[in-house]
């Protein structure tokens, strides 16, 4: 018997040094439900692998904001690539809205590692807007750098005042935001709103570029199923704000690579936001 508890006891000690070295699966869940955890392969496939074909048939729908353009301001770099931060949280409906239109994106110029999968607060506007969450996750590209901060989750703080910290924001990302998420790059009643993204000093994104009450009630995998529709309003909406941001990203790369930003969707955001590629 003493035999059988130590292997049990090194059995369960073994799974625990499994789960910490792999990541685990979901984190415990809250009141609000979990935080995130590893977005499905088929979630991540369908976002990332955007055909031109569709983006060319969705256009640039009426219900789309595009980007503002920022001008006289210096190249925004980051180990000698031009860079992109984003600065939101997980609770937040308006960032799960966005961040499926940037995985589109910049999935165009790179590679993410890691994507996970959360939802927006419960108790908020646009409740349960299931999306990407960019915490832990790692983006390669040769083109450029991807600097994403999620500041809160979508879990309430245990004394009833706002969400529960998830990350500090620092460095380039805390530089960036302190100046342009402020007048006069954005309204005084627009300040430190979520999301912010900064493509290379180039182009600003302050709040959404769509309504997150589009995807308001569907699960995962129907968004995901919906970015292949171009007649959706799902793909209209996710899929007509990547291309407003893959042009983004081509003005910050210098119209590389020359794959993506001569595609017809790319030249067509560029010339409605009137912005240079090269």
């Amino acid at each position: 018997m003493a035999i059988v508890a130590v292997a049990v006891v090194v059995v369960v000690v073994a799974v625990m040094v499994i789960v910490k070295i792999s990541g685990g699966s979901s984190p415990a869940p809250g009141p609000n439900g979990p935080s995130s955890f590893a977005a499905p392969a088929s979630m991540v496939r369908a976002a990332s692998s955007v055909p031109a074909s569709t983006a060319d048939a969705v256009g640039l729908p009426s219900a789309v904001s595009p980007p503002q353009l920022l001008s006289g301001q210096p190249p925004l770099t980051d180990n000698g690539k031009p860079a992109v931060v984003y600065v939101g949280a997980e609770y937040c409906p308006y960032c799960a809205a966005e961040r499926w239109a940037m995985v589109v994106a910049l999935s165009r110029f790179g590679t993410f590692s890691n994507l996970r999968e959360t939802h927006s607060s419960l108790t908020d506007v646009y409740s349960d807007t299931i999306t990407f969450s960019f915490y832990g996750s790692t983006y390669t590209s040769r083109y450029l750098t991807f600097d994403p901060t999620e500041m809160y989750t979508n879990q309430p703080a245990s004394n009833g005042n706002g969400y529960q910290t998830l990350q500090p924001l620092v460095g380039l990302a805390k530089t960036v935001f302190a100046k342009y998420d402020a007048p006069p790059f954005v309204p005084s009643g627009g300040q430190g709103a979520f999301p912010f993204v900064d493509f290379g000093n180039r182009v600003l994104v302050s709040g959404a570029s769509y309504s997150p009450q589009v995807l308001s009630g569907l699960t995962a995998n129907q968004i995901a199923s919906d970015l292949s529709d171009p007649s959706s309003p799902v793909a209209q909406s996710i899929v007509g704000t990547a291309s407003y941001l893959t042009a983004a990203l081509c003005a910050v790369t210098s119209g590389a690579p020359s794959s993506v930003c001569q595609e017809p969707y790319v030249i067509k955001a560029a010339n409605a936001m009137k912005l240079k590629i090269k």
